[in-house]
């Protein structure tokens, strides 16, 4: 493309894509004059010449004193190709003394702990660690940023979040769509790999981490590693009794009565796929604030609702009073999305001259407090790493941790053939996954 072809499919798509209350088509096209294309394969060193040549004019004419950000949104197995061609050709570098130069790496980073430790040592061969940046979008959501301030910023939460009040901890990362266009993908991946070792460790470690010293990249980030080493070490017995996994089959679709078709049958799918679309896990965190209290995380497609969420559910009273009253045990809920927003349950008496009692919530919704739409997690994360503030971005050693999580599940998969697929599509999974948890006397949350 040329540079005013490029300029017109970024115009094109914001005004696809942007809420139209809010855009501003002068200030739109003014911006889109300062995007530049470079063509070129990631192979030939030329083609970095070429394209650090470009940044040198682009630096001159719009005098960005030579800070560079690059952002590898391209496939995974591209990545050290890319990271090393940008060394070899000086960009991983701070032009001068006075500029900096940060790269973002989407995930997958590493399809294992090898994988993962092999990509690492590519990337801080060219980079520094203060230069990297591992993007997950789910980090940048306003909730999942609120957990640390409903924790830390309140006096009457912290002093609860404990073995002492919370019985226990549900994550749900749900979807309600299939693999879609992403079969290619998806059958190297599954969910465990897609959605647990990213995603779902990442809020697991926020919900279980100690206050940090300060609200700062290296605090947060020290206290979120120490949780991921505490998580007790899967067996091959105890994934046996903790995970479960599943493939969707034939079903419905939230709101459509038509059926959609199973994992299987999807274009790009083998017939006899053993990759997983549902998985459901029984976590131990072996510290003093968490020991004892099971948090149970699940992922899943095509499920009946679109949701992730924090479940913290606390201990029932101890002393029952009111005798006879079927009481539900209180609850702390943070909705990440759709609607982002907090509610909490409690028991409370009916009107009337009886004594019967009703769980009610209340709800804490973003958009009904502060107003406007959502903003992109995308878009507070980028602008994180352009003011070089890694708070919400996971560090080399982050990374391998949740890999050495996941690795024993990933094998132990490998080497037990499943029978697929176990659970219809618009349901919430297979029926083990509800049993997880009714061993232990408690239920999921299925909205």
């Amino acid at each position: 493309m040329t540079d005013e072809a490029f300029q017109k499919t970024a115009i094109d798509s914001v005004k696809k894509f942007a809420d139209a209350a809010t855009l501003r088509e002068q200030e739109c096209k003014e911006f889109a004059g300062a995007l530049a294309y470079v063509a070129g394969e990631y192979h030939q060193t030329e083609a970095f010449e070429k394209l650090k040549n470009r940044l040198e004019d682009l630096d001159r004419q719009h005098k960005l004193h030579g800070n560079r950000l690059f952002y590898l949104a391209t496939p995974p197995e591209i990545y050290p190709i890319i990271i090393e061609q940008l060394d070899k050709a000086g960009l991983a570098k701070n032009p001068n003394e006075n500029s900096w130069t940060r790269i973002i790496i989407e995930k997958p980073y590493g399809r294992d702990l090898a994988s993962a430790k092999k990509l690492n040592q590519t990337v801080l061969n060219a980079f520094s660690e203060r230069q990297v940046y591992r993007i997950d979008h789910y980090l940048g959501k306003d909730t999942v940023q609120n957990l640390m301030v409903l924790r830390f910023g309140n006096g009457i939460f912290e002093p609860l979040w404990n073995r002492n009040y919370v019985d226990h901890v549900q994550i749900t990362a749900g979807e309600t769509l299939g693999v879609e266009q992403r079969a290619a993908f998806y059958e190297t991946a599954g969910a465990t790999r897609d959605m647990i070792q990213s995603h779902v460790l990442q809020l697991t470690s926020l919900v279980a981490m100690e206050p940090p010293a300060a609200f700062d990249a290296t605090a947060v980030r020290n206290e979120k590693i120490k949780v991921l080493q505490s998580i007790r070490p899967f067996t091959p017995e105890s994934i046996e009794s903790d995970i479960v996994r599943g493939q969707y089959g034939r079903g419905s679709s939230p709101g459509d009565s038509s059926l959609v078709a199973a994992y299987r049958d999807e274009p790009g799918v083998a017939k006899n796929s053993i990759t997983e679309t549902f998985v459901a896990a029984k976590v131990q965190i072996d510290n003093w604030r968490w020991a004892g209290v099971p948090f149970y995380l699940r992922s899943g497609k095509r499920l009946p609702s679109r949701v992730t969420e924090i479940a913290i559910q606390f201990r029932r009273a101890p002393h029952l009073v009111f005798r006879g009253q079927d009481l539900s045990s209180n609850a702390l809920v943070l909705n990440v999305q759709p609607d982002e927003g907090i509610s909490i349950s409690f028991n409370a008496k009916l009107p009337g001259q009886e004594m019967k009692l009703k769980t009610v919530t209340m709800d804490f919704s973003y958009q009904v407090a502060f107003g406007g739409g959502e903003r992109s997690a995308y878009a507070t994360l980028i602008n994180d790493c352009m003011r070089g503030d890694a708070t919400l971005f996971d560090r080399a050693d982050g990374v391998e941790a949740a890999w050495a999580l996941v690795d024993p599940i990933l094998n132990y998969f490998q080497s037990n053939q499943p029978k697929f697929p176990n659970y219809a599509a618009g349901t919430w999974g297979p029926h083990e996954a509800d049993e997880l948890l009714e061993s232990d006397g408690r239920h999921w949350r299925n909205s």
